[in-house]
């Protein structure tokens, strides 16, 4: 049995994915995959996702040139869940952030602070639009 079929994609055939960078273990981002965009991760050792706002399939950089490089790809024991181990070049954030988690809340929810610097900004990454 190939581990696809231990997957549980959901309704839209869709299965979020954890992004980490392995040797920090810090959480880079979360973004979905279907099964098209997992197959060309695991062919290409490059990361691939479904962007359900753009209903299109992207691969990590093929913009702004920060990819992601997969050193191990593991799902959880639901098989709902997929944790993929990267190393990450560049920021992971399309805001110019090492993580997309660059956002703390504190005081109850009252005050929210940056948690990190801006490696680029978003005109730096992708140009002026």
């Amino acid at each position: 049995m190939s581990f696809y079929d231990q997957l549980k994609f959901d309704g839209n055939g869709l299965i979020p994915a954890i992004v980490q960078e392995h040797k920090t273990g810090r959480v880079l981002m979360m973004a979905w995959m279907n099964r098209a965009s997992l197959e060309m991760t695991m062919k290409t050792g490059k990361t691939h996702f479904w962007s359900r706002s753009r209903q299109k399939f992207w691969m990590k950089g093929e913009t702004s040139g920060h990819t992601q490089t997969v050193k191990d790809l593991a799902f959880d024991c639901d098989g709902d869940a997929l944790l993929i181990q990267v190393e990450q070049i560049g920021a992971a954030c399309h805001e110019g952030y090492q993580s997309c988690f660059f956002r703390s809340v504190q005081d109850q929810g009252s005050t929210v602070n940056i948690t990190e610097a801006r490696l680029e900004s978003p005109e730096e990454i992708y140009g002026k639009k």
